[in-house]
């Protein structure tokens, strides 16, 4: 039987550490999967709901975007995947009667662990101006809520649309579109925090945002770089991949600050051969410092360069432009400054060239890891230079992927869901529905936060998410949300953004994934888009969690009729009645959507156009594919300071906390840990097992502290540790992002230590 949700907070105090864990998944992977599921759901409902994960006839994870292949598993669904699921298909329940035991003041010293474990939320809730308590509301008096303060802004730019990964394609478009038909552009995402830089980089480089590769390429690959990514706990369904390559006779190189358990290997919980010896992933491990890589690349392709026969001439010559100006500036990369940045040796990217020069087809994937630094997207430039300069973009096997995170992340931003859309779109959008969208950039989320901070922005509306869980600077951006005159969040469940308001606040249940959608024409699909461009129906299978509930697109075109009213001409009941009509939409205003109802209705979906991938096509302001040569740069760390990264645990998923554990790295039962090298941590004065505080330096001189944290020695790279978000959001100051893609750079933290 499921069991019911904590009524206190754990304590997490003295977490306990043993040596960290060599391989990934295997047996305990499965017992710890059936454990999260039964305490939520049940052992007959788990069955029921797991079985559907990732099938064609079934559901979406609400997960991570990794795609799935034609031919599906039984259980197509990992360890964290199974955990999602879970915690949305649990049992448990928030009622108002839980809201009336528990003030606003209650909520916000509650853990994000405790909030997420209450359960699902399922009436319509309102924290009215004064009020301490949310109380329960009818959907109709919440959207005149809404209404009222929107239409009372001074100009539609006062207000902000934020939108969560796990958002469907038919919800995202309807919420842009409503956004846009209001006036403003200001439709920052959690894009913005994560793949914001690989994108900008993309776009530079091949014309087109995404990643270029499919499934089968990762199969056909003679090498594969991952490169700041951690696919064992973030995208764990990546390692069958992997594996399958491997067996294919792949190279894999890891480049990261950390050894993580699912790169050295993986105990394929599939088979039993698997799941008793798995497979070693990694053939090289560069355990490189905290933001070296563009660093690495440039040296690389100078390397590369330098070697006979080593470019591919011919497409060079066809298809790039700006060799000329790389090669210029690889030259001038110094082995004893690169050996400094990485913390490398010189065999070390020896061998690593070695591999490089005996691949015809290499595939670079990435994550956080190269995009959350001031330079992250030079860094992607620098990776996809190593790639053109062997034709490795366009031919079966090789290509860049940047890993997504949120199922649907990448889905939403082909929607429209863009805070500087192309004027394309737009005409396209106004031609389509007779409206005129505004022309002018709106708010990222960083920008957001600011207009919020200076009382520029006045309504907070978020699709989805945990916003003040996910974004940076943790008091500077609590304390620009209580300046706001209303906040709004579409949610499953509870999380820290609930606990922390406007002066009015609205919490509209959803729908999730898991839930099965009926309107008034009929049983409805969504659909989603996966990391490498697939898009494909999800239909959720269990009764919804409470007749209350509203699905997404529901929500915002009720909202729509609300505040738009008989202004606006757009079919928004017929929207809500039946999706298809949206899809219909979709399929006229945004190429590749092409009869999409019919496509959308395949088992297997349908893949997205691609230009550089199938025709070698870069639609780039040059016509090919750019090199580019920016200059090299890497963090400066002062003396007694470390470079801090922020990451994730095993027992989560982005801002949601499954568990107190982080069974791979070896610590269970707490949170507040930060891992040092043995040797950074003998310099500094740093016991193991000591409690510290600690503090991120800036050039702004503000003190920003995250206290109480227990001291782990671990294998780091040297002159860098690592800590968890959202508990170390604090430390990473507003201002501190990418050039060019406003990414919070969480990567790279400078902190000092100070006594607990």
């Amino acid at each position: 039987m499921a069991t019911k949700p904590p009524t206190g907070d754990p304590v997490q105090d003295a977490p306990q550490v043993t040596p960290p864990k060599h391989a990934a998944a295997g047996l305990p992977a499965i017992g710890h999967t059936l454990r999260i599921a039964q305490e939520q759901m049940g052992l007959a409902r788990t069955a029921r709901t797991l079985l559907k994960v990732n099938q064609k006839d079934g559901f979406d994870c609400p997960g991570c975007a990794w795609p799935e292949g034609d031919k599906r598993h039984t259980a197509e669904f990992c360890e964290n995947g199974a955990k999602a699921v879970a915690e949305e298909a649990t049992l448990r329940r928030v009622t108002p009667e839980f809201f009336a035991a528990h003030p606003l003041a209650d909520l916000a010293t509650r853990s994000g662990y405790w909030l997420g474990q209450q359960g699902r939320i399922t009436r319509p809730m309102y924290l009215p101006e004064g009020g301490d308590h949310y109380e329960a509301i009818s959907w109709e008096r919440a959207f005149a809520v809404i209404a009222e303060e929107l239409t009372a802004l001074g100009s539609p730019d006062e207000a902000l649309f934020y939108t969560s990964g796990r958002t469907s394609n038919e919800a995202a478009f309807l919420f842009q579109l409503f956004a846009r038909e209001f006036g403003t552009n200001n439709l920052p995402d959690c894009s913005n925090m994560c793949h914001e830089s690989s994108g900008s980089a993309l776009t530079e480089t091949i014309g087109i945002g995404k990643g270029s590769v499919s499934l089968e390429d990762l199969h056909q690959a003679d090498l594969i770089i991952v490169a700041g990514q951690n696919p064992g706990t973030n995208h764990p369904r990546m390692l069958s991949a992997l594996e399958k390559a491997k067996t294919a006779g792949a190279k894999i190189i890891s480049v990261n600050p950390l050894p993580e358990a699912g790169m050295e290997r993986f105990k394929n919980p599939q088979t039993p051969l698997g799941m008793l010896r798995g497979t070693a992933l990694n053939d090289l491990f560069l355990q490189i410092r905290i933001g070296g890589d563009q660093a690495l690349f440039r040296l690389l392709n100078k390397l590369v360069i330098e070697t006979e026969g080593a470019t591919d001439e011919a497409f060079i010559r066809e298809h790039t432009h700006g060799y000329e100006d790389l090669a210029a500036a690889a030259k001038e990369a110094d082995w004893d400054e690169t050996l400094t940045a990485t913390g490398l040796t010189r065999p070390e990217i020896e061998r690593a060239l070695a591999m490089i020069l005996a691949s015809k087809r290499t595939i670079v994937c990435w994550a956080m890891g190269l995009t959350q630094h001031k330079h992250a997207v030079a860094t992607i430039r620098e990776v996809v230079n190593l790639l053109l300069l062997r034709g490795n973009i366009g031919r079966p096997g090789a290509g860049v992927c940047p890993v997504r995170g949120h199922s649907n992340v990448q889905g939403d931003r082909t929607m429209g869901i863009f805070e500087r859309p192309a004027p394309a779109f737009l005409d396209a959008l106004d031609k389509e529905f007779g409206i005129t969208s505004p022309r002018g950039h709106g708010y990222d989320v960083v920008r957001s936060i600011q207009a919020m901070r200076d009382g520029r922005a006045k309504v907070l509306f978020a699709m989805g998410g945990n916003f003040v869980g996910a974004t940076p600077d943790t008091e500077v951006t609590e304390a620009a949300i209580r300046r706001t005159a209303l906040t709004v969040h579409v949610s499953t469940k509870l999380n820290r953004s609930h606990a922390v308001t406007g002066r009015r606040a609205l919490i509209l249940p959803t729908l999730g994934r898991t839930d099965k959608d009926v309107q008034a024409s009929g049983r409805q699909f969504v659909t989603v888009e996966d990391s490498m461009g697939m898009v494909h129906a999800s239909r959720g299978n269990l009764a919804p969690a409470s007749p209350h509930l509203l699905s997404e697109p529901a929500i915002v075109a009720r909202m729509a009729r609300a505040v738009l009213g008989s202004a606006s001409a757009t079919p928004w009941e017929d929207f809500e009645r039946d999706y298809g009509t949206v899809r219909d939409r979709i399929a006229r205003v945004i190429p590749g959507f092409e009869d999409f109802n019919a496509r959308a209705a395949r088992p297997e979906g349908f893949r997205l156009p691609h230009a550089p991938r199938d025709e070698r096509r870069f639609p780039t302001r040059t016509g090919k594919a750019n090199f580019t040569a920016a200059p090299v740069e890497y963090p400066q760390v002062p003396p007694g300071r470390l470079l801090l990264q922020t990451l994730r645990s095993h027992d989560q998923y982005n801002t949601t906390i499954y568990g107190l554990d982080d069974r791979y790295r070896g610590i269970t039962g707490g949170r507040r840990v930060v891992m040092v090298h043995p040797a950074d941590a003998a310099e500094l004065g740093l016991a193991d097992g000591s409690y510290t505080d600690l503090v991120s330096e800036w050039k702004d001189g503000v003190e920003r502290r995250a206290p109480g944290f227990r001291v782990v020695h671990y294998p780091t790279a040297r002159g860098c540790a690592a800590a968890y978000y959202p508990e170390t959001n604090v430390l990473v100051p507003l201002d501190s992002t990418a050039d060019t893609s406003n990414t919070p750079a969480s990567k790279s933290v400078v902190v000092r230590f100070e006594p607990a």
